[in-house]
């Protein structure tokens, strides 16, 4: 055979074949998840009673399951998803969805310079809303997160970059967390809450820091009253059981009030260092400050239409962690949250400045084994202006309490 002979049919087979089809893009799949089981030894709080008006048991000394869940995230090329489901007992058995998102980040392959994501995500504010429960060394968040950020998820759209020390991240979110009392991961009006941070994260020598600012805009919702009509109200005064025409009274009706939106705002800086201590390991500093405006949707739900006036809140963190060999390590942070800065009360016929601040102070040890499993012991001293004496007059509410934690993760 000839070589062009040869060469032709070589081209003809080529052609019948086709194209040759690119390789497939590989799939990764992963599943995770961890569960915390608390036991509240003591807490000043705890009654044997049950509470009148929604009839749930007012004593905290318990065992509950503080947080089970199961994450799964799957990627190929440069797109990717992940959900995770969270149950616990804290008011019951119960089980949600805490987070599905979607995501694309560019580029496919090495580290991204730009993901965007869609879905169930965690609020892109500040350190400690970021930062996942496993990974906290304290059993709970400071006060002033849980209150302006409860849940730490929205639903929203988020993009995130990232350039040599730089790390940005922008949101649009319905601004209504997955804890909020009021409407939970819902969005009552039209008006989108824009959040984000912006950090700058590196080493100076040995040490690990990283500083970040973030900032909120958005507008909260005052629900309107339907109208309601005159009612006829009986009050037997003389007690003889038989209506008369002067124990009759007429309560008159009222109009209906629209709903209406509010501005709210947030301001925050946070500044975590990690420094190597001698013969004992890294000690981890950290403080977060916090002035917000109308914001608060977890702990005193702040609605400036009903109260007539804007609700200053104000609230900052600082603690230090100490990594010890062995897999031990110790902490202390203290919190302070003012839910409403200009709080007033009525003492005798003057209103007088009124202290409305939550404070805590929160001692923990712990010991890891491996990324596995950890045990934790932490006491809180609650320090609470909201209490009232026999007289009616403020009062510190007694309210400090002992939790140990067993966490498993796999």
């Amino acid at each position: 055979m000839s070589l062009l002979t040869a060469a032709s049919l070589g081209l003809a087979m080529a052609l019948a074949e086709g194209p040759e089809e690119p390789a497939a893009a590989v799939t990764a799949f992963s599943v995770s998840g961890y569960m915390q089981a608390d036991a509240v030894a003591w807490s000043q709080r705890s009654v044997d009673e049950l509470d009148p008006s929604t009839g749930a048991p007012l004593n905290q000394n318990r065992f509950l399951i503080r947080r089970a869940r199961v994450h799964g995230d799957v990627s190929q090329g440069p797109f990717s998803a992940v959900a995770e489901i969270d149950g616990n007992t804290i008011a019951g058995p119960s089980v949600r969805l805490i987070e599905a998102r979607v995501s694309a980040r560019w580029p496919a392959d090495g580290p991204a310079l730009a993901v965007l994501s869609a879905g169930l995500q965690r609020i892109p504010f500040g350190y400690e809303v970021r930062l996942h429960a496993r990974d906290r060394f304290f059993l709970e968040g400071s006060q002033v997160a849980r209150a302006l950020f409860p849940g730490d998820y929205d639903l929203g759209i988020e993009i995130q970059g990232a350039w040599r020390f730089l790390r940005c991240q922008v949101a649009v979110m319905n601004g209504e967390p997955t804890s909020e009392r009021t409407l939970p991961a819902a969005d009552p009006n039209a008006a989108k809450d824009v959040v984000g941070r912006v950090a700058a994260v590196g080493t100076i020598g040995p040490v690990g820091l990283e500083v970040g600012v973030s900032g909120l805009e958005g507008a909260g919702f005052h629900p309107g009253t339907p109208s309601t009509k005159d009612t006829v109200v009986w009050r037997d005064v003389n007690e003889d059981g038989v209506a008369q025409l002067s124990e009759l009274q007429v309560v008159a009706g009222s109009p209906a009030t629209p709903s209406e939106s509010f501005r709210r705002f947030a301001l925050g800086g946070d500044l975590q260092l990690s420094v190597p201590v001698p013969a004992l390991g890294r000690l981890e500093l950290g403080a977060e400050v916090i002035w917000a405006s109308n914001l608060d949707r977890g702990l005193f739900v702040a609605d400036p239409v009903a109260r007539s006036r804007a609700v200053r809140e104000l609230g900052f963190s600082a603690g230090a962690v100490q990594r010890l060999p062995a897999g031990f390590a110790i902490g202390a942070r203290f919190d302070r949250y003012v839910p409403d800065a200009d709080a007033r009360d009525l003492q005798g016929a003057r209103l007088v400045p009124f202290d409305s601040s939550l404070s805590t102070w929160a001692l923990a040890a712990s010991w890891s084994w491996r990324r596995t499993a950890r045990v934790v012991l932490e006491l809180d001293l609650n320090d609470n202006a909201l209490g009232r004496g026999a007289d009616g007059a403020p009062a510190r509410l007694a309210s400090d309490s002992l939790t140990a934690r067993a966490e498993v993760a796999f």
